[in-house]
């Protein structure tokens, strides 16, 4: 196990915090589409992403989401950090986006790491600084963009996580994280089909062009 913080969490630097995440924590292996946190739990364990990804969704009353922001490898759930730290329930859904290998670290030592580890301190800043800008960035496209630029953002960022132009994924999902309907979605799709953007098939769909250079 030792590798898998040298790969993936490079930041950790002092040997015995190493060696308390390694002999506390477990990995774990999840398929796509599995819910690791729900709305109204108490934070329990920290998922530190070794590989694979999570999605970060706000749900309300009527069960409406939003997308917030991709765990990736590495990194890990500021919220849910942040939740434990104020010993408060979580009021987001993380949901893995592909098959994912997770270390999960339990919240119960936080606390300790935080006051005797310098790496782990700057761990926890810089997630919450990334994930702020990520929340910033949501808020813009929500308020500033177009429904068809946020689409092609939102395919970009899909096809660099998972790492393919091919992505099985239905239109209500898809409407689903960006808070709107599937009609919309669906409309939007068929104007990037015909702008040959992208290829739509049954449940998934090719992006035919560099997606950094559109969106």
């Amino acid at each position: 196990m030792e590798h898998i913080l040298h790969d993936h969490f490079p930041i950790f630097a002092e040997k015995d915090l190493k060696e308390q995440i390694l002999k506390l924590s477990q990995i774990a292996q999840f398929p796509e589409n599995e819910v690791l946190l729900k709305p109204g739990q108490y934070i329990k364990l920290l998922p530190l992403v070794i590989s694979g990804s999570l999605k970060v969704i706000r749900e309300d009353e009527e069960g409406n989401e939003i997308l917030l922001y991709y765990i990736r490898s590495g990194e890990s759930c500021a919220i849910s950090l942040s939740a434990y730290l104020n010993r408060d329930t979580s009021e987001v859904k993380a949901i893995t986006t592909e098959a994912s290998e997770i270390l999960l670290v339990p919240t119960q030592y936080i606390d300790n790491w935080l006051r005797l580890y310098p790496s782990w301190q700057s761990f926890a800043l810089k997630l919450y600084n990334r994930r702020f800008e990520e929340l910033l960035q949501t808020i813009d496209n929500i308020a500033f963009k177009k429904m068809d630029e946020r689409l092609l953002k939102y395919l970009q960022i899909k096809v660099q996580i998972l790492q393919t132009n091919r992505l099985e994924i239905t239109h209500q999902a898809i409407a689903n994280d960006l808070g709107t309907s599937r009609e919309v979605i669906s409309r939007l799709l068929k104007q990037l089909e015909k702008d040959k953007i992208i290829r739509l098939s049954r449940n998934y769909l090719e992006i035919l062009q560099d997606l950094n250079k559109i969106a």
